[in-house]
């Protein structure tokens, strides 16, 4: 959702999904970063950072294309004075309807409704 609170979805978030183009099986080098930069694994994926931001890695978003198709279409935003790639609202949605975990049914509406809006601006 931190993508989708950058583009201005009112909602917060515990952690910073950060999608990698990376195979799952070598996770460990961003493990050997991470640590070696002080932060606490939290599960496999999932680690608190030294100033307590939390981050998960993903390897794959469930209901998209592949991480290069998904990227040639990202817009950017600015996270903490640093430009970054995300994805656009309309992916995050569709990913969100396709997990639809309890959370998911939460922010549905609420990136619906920016959606609504931008539509609303372009007429």
């Amino acid at each position: 959702m931190t993508a989708a609170v950058l583009q201005g979805v009112s909602t917060s978030t515990f952690d910073t999904d950060i999608w990698v183009d990376l195979p799952e099986r070598q996770y460990i080098r961003l493990t050997n970063m991470l640590v070696k930069d002080g932060a606490t694994a939290l599960a496999p994926t999932l680690y608190a950072l030294e100033d307590g931001k939390v981050v998960n890695f993903l390897f794959r978003v469930t209901g998209l294309r592949s991480f290069a198709a998904e990227y040639k279409q990202a817009g950017t935003a600015t996270l903490e004075g640093e430009k970054v790639k995300v994805l656009p609202l309309e992916r995050i949605l569709k990913s969100k309807k396709t997990i639809l975990r309890d959370k998911d049914k939460v922010h549905i509406p609420l990136i619906e409704k920016v959606l609504a809006g931008e539509r609303m601006q372009k007429k």
